[in-house]
């Protein structure tokens, strides 16, 4: 069956696909009326549906039923600093959400090598993950935020800052406890500074490892997602 994406799905039972899903049902795949299609609203929900009236810009459909995605991912938030080639950036939202997370920051530090995102193309690249995947959940894609709006920003849950300085730190798949919310800092090439990594600490954020190779900075945070994800399976 296929999947298509429609966020403002509401209680009515006839609705219509926007006008990209529409030209792609039905001049692209060639469906037709009472073809069964399915639906994902970002927000954790698949919808079965037929198609009422196959038009290219505003195909029809009814809903037949719904359920409401299984998953046993606490809240898992990435803030990561985005790479200097966007493509690698991008290539880190798609593969994260592909395994499962809720929201991702991109972070300005001391030592970033972009200050700058397209945020709307990177809203695209989680949709065409998400459908890939055949997820019904959206991650939340947040602004470039400064380091220090996220580290002094309450959460709920446990707070971890991933770095290469020396010194105690504890590995993320030891120490991270089932079923807990986290948060995860990911820096640059460069690194997060010193003060940055001090600035953390002092606001409850634990240094830990993600093993004994040095990553790339996506590579990094592919890895923090998929190690949580992995626990709590």
């Amino acid at each position: 069956m296929h999947l298509f994406y429609q966020p403002n799905i509401n209680k009515d039972t006839f609705q219509f696909l926007d006008e990209i899903e529409s030209k792609h049902a039905i001049r692209v795949l060639r469906l037709k009326e009472n073809d069964l299609i399915l639906l994902v609203d970002g927000k954790g929900t698949f919808y079965e549906a037929k198609i009422t009236n196959a038009h290219p810009k505003k195909c029809g459909f009814e809903i037949q039923q719904k359920r409401i995605e299984e998953s046993k991912l606490p809240y898992l938030h990435i803030a990561i600093a985005p790479t200097k080639n966007n493509e690698r950036t991008e290539w880190f939202i798609e593969k994260c959400t592909e395994i499962g997370i809720h929201e991702i920051t991109p972070i300005l530090t001391q030592h970033s090598e972009r200050k700058n995102l397209k945020e709307e193309r990177l809203v695209k690249t989680a949709v065409s993950a998400m459908k890939q995947s055949l997820k019904a959940t959206l991650p939340q894609i947040n602004p470039v935020t400064p380091l220090k709006n996220i580290v002094i920003t309450p959460f709920d849950g446990k707070k971890y800052i991933a770095h290469c300085h020396e010194g105690n730190k504890k590995l993320l798949k030891t120490d991270y406890p089932i079923g807990e919310n986290a948060l995860v800092l990911i820096g640059p090439e460069g690194d997060f500074s010193g003060e940055e990594v001090e600035l953390a600490k002092k606001n409850g954020f634990i240094p830990i490892s993600l093993g004994k190779s040095r990553l790339r900075t996506e590579t990094a945070g592919i890895v923090a997602c998929h190690t949580i994800n992995l626990l709590n399976e």
